[in-house]
């Protein structure tokens, strides 16, 4: 698919697309006879994730290391288990805390 496809699917810019490219998040695809981009679809996942990930808080640093292990189907050494399990916990907590404000505000509306 092309950039623009595979931007509109994963809910991002075509210019953020070029951008994880480049810092590695994103495989770089074949490109067409014609030069252009061909990214597989599995594509929009990954950039769905790098996205997901960004607003849980991890850093673009991170986020390559779970790629990378996720690429290569390794378990995490036990440096990188760490930041994801305080990763995890922040999470758990912000959803805690998220869950225990939509409940009053619920309340609250009557």
């Amino acid at each position: 698919m092309r950039i623009g496809t595979l931007a509109h699917a994963a809910g991002v810019t075509t210019k953020t697309v070029r951008f994880y490219e480049q810092a590695g998040l994103l495989p770089e695809p074949p490109r067409t006879p014609s030069g252009y981009r061909d990214y597989p679809p599995e594509s929009a996942d990954r950039l769905v994730f790098i996205r997901t990930a960004q607003s849980a808080g991890l850093s673009l640093s991170e986020i390559g290391e779970l790629l990378l292990l996720s690429d290569t189907d390794r378990p995490p050494p036990p440096d990188t288990a760490r930041v994801i399990a305080g990763h995890l916990h922040r999470i758990e907590s912000r959803i805690e805390a998220l869950t225990h404000t939509r409940d009053a505000l619920r309340a609250l509306r009557g």
